[in-house]
């Protein structure tokens, strides 16, 4: 069965206490604000991120001695390559939460619908694959260890976030239909479409 989007629940359908999650996807705001809130987060996710990995990276990697990481303009290929297909998964998750969603990535203005078409289809976090990706690819285009590692452990450290937290408010609010969809979908590593 192929799930749609799921109306959250009421207040009430709960019970006890309510996580600050919950409180928070209670007020739905307007697109505008949605999209104002989105791009306030920007300069943090297309500027600051890439200059620490693509800019830094490289100069911590010469201060501390250690090696070029890939193999020339290929490396340069390869990183290019998985920033396009990054960011492309990335902003097409965001777009999805904005409109279909009537949320935004951000936790304090969450989706109002749970989301299972678009990007949501093959996997449970496609914004993060996406950013993961792009990230990495951009330390590998710029070949540094130190980038590298940045980019893994800002991943681990957002994929417990996603585990201990995030899927725990998601099943609060969304309920069995959530559960549901965690059962079909795979957390990170996309399902891709089966031949017929």
């Amino acid at each position: 069965m192929r799930l749609g989007h799921t109306p959250r629940r009421s207040r009430g359908e709960h019970g006890g206490g309510v996580s600050r999650y919950a409180r928070w996807a209670r007020r739905e705001h307007g697109e505008s604000t949605r999209i104002a809130t989105t791009l306030l987060a920007g300069p943090v996710f297309l500027g600051l991120l890439p200059y620490l990995v693509a800019g830094v990276g490289p100069r911590v990697d010469r201060r501390l001695g250690l090696p070029v990481l890939g193999i020339g303009r290929a490396s340069r290929m390869i990183g290019g390559l998985l920033t396009i297909l990054g960011f492309s998964l990335g902003f097409w998750s965001v777009d999805t939460q904005l409109t279909r969603g009537r949320g935004t990535p951000l936790p304090v203005m969450p989706t109002q619908e749970l989301l299972t078409e678009g990007p949501f289809h093959y996997c449970r976090n496609p914004m993060t694959l996406g950013a993961t990706l792009a990230y990495l690819g951009m330390a590998v285009a710029a070949r540094t260890v130190a980038g590298t590692a940045l980019v893994l452990s800002l991943a681990a450290t957002l994929l417990v976030y996603l585990k201990r937290l995030e899927e725990g408010e998601l099943a609060e609010r969304f309920g069995e239909a959530y559960l549901a969809y965690k059962r079909e979908t795979p957390f990170i590593i996309p399902r891709l479409p089966r031949r017929r």
